[in-house]
């Protein structure tokens, strides 16, 4: 089983620090895997293998704006959060499914493809690129993972009724021939992130369930 735990609206440091805490706890007793849903305020972050460069906005700017800009060692480039994104942090225990980042990664780009068909959105992925897209030009999902120990952070962040003109601030994800969409603005509809928690939750619960089993009934072929 996954256990979720909802952190509701909180600054990326302070959920860092928790994810940190979680990572740890797992590593040492390998008992579980938590998917931890939240939202941040306004913040830029910059993974392992971005840039600052692809920040276009004057930092007195952001500053004015009370957004801050924070390096992670999460692996991707530059993105954005905000109110209104549903940030998902999985901190998976892989020995108990399989001990491959990448592997993982394309299971949860599968589990969003799978929620945003719920909402009448057709997505998908992008040859060479990570995250979830709509029509292979808009990305509705970027994604960012660390892995220690065989055990996950950091995670997703799906645009569901955010502010997606925020975007501006940045070059997201150093692309610079792609757009940023919601399922909002895909649907035309308000969308409430509290719902898409919901879906969220259960999507990851059955798409897992269902990959364990798969893997276990090839150890045992």
């Amino acid at each position: 089983m996954i256990e979720i735990q909802n952190w509701g609206l909180i600054d990326y440091r302070s959920a860092w620090d928790m994810q940190k805490e979680l990572v740890l706890d797992i590593q040492q007793k390998r008992d579980r895997s938590v998917l931890v849903l939240c939202q941040h305020p306004s913040v830029i972050t910059i993974g392992k293998t971005g840039s600052d460069k692809n920040i276009v906005c004057h930092r007195r700017m952001l500053e004015s704006a009370g957004i801050d800009i924070i390096y992670s060692d999460r692996g991707g480039d530059v993105t954005l959060h905000n109110p209104g994104q549903l940030i998902g942090y999985p901190i998976f225990n892989l020995s108990d499914y399989k001990e491959d980042l990448h592997w993982f990664l394309r299971k949860v780009e599968g589990s969003i493809i799978e929620l945003l068909r719920g909402y009448g959105v057709d997505s998908d992925r992008v040859e060479g690129l990570t995250g979830v897209w709509v029509e292979s030009k808009r990305k509705i999902c970027a994604m960012g993972m660390h892995c220690s120990r065989w055990v996950t952070s950091h995670g997703f962040a799906l645009n569901v009724s955010n502010d997606i003109s925020e975007f501006g601030y940045i070059i997201p994800c150093g692309i610079t021939d792609k757009q940023v969409t919601s399922i909002s603005h895909e649907t035309g509809m308000n969308i409430d992130v509290k719902e898409v928690e919901k879906g969220c939750e259960k999507v990851f619960r059955d798409f897992f369930k269902k990959n364990i089993c798969e893997i276990k009934k090839k150890v045992l072929d």
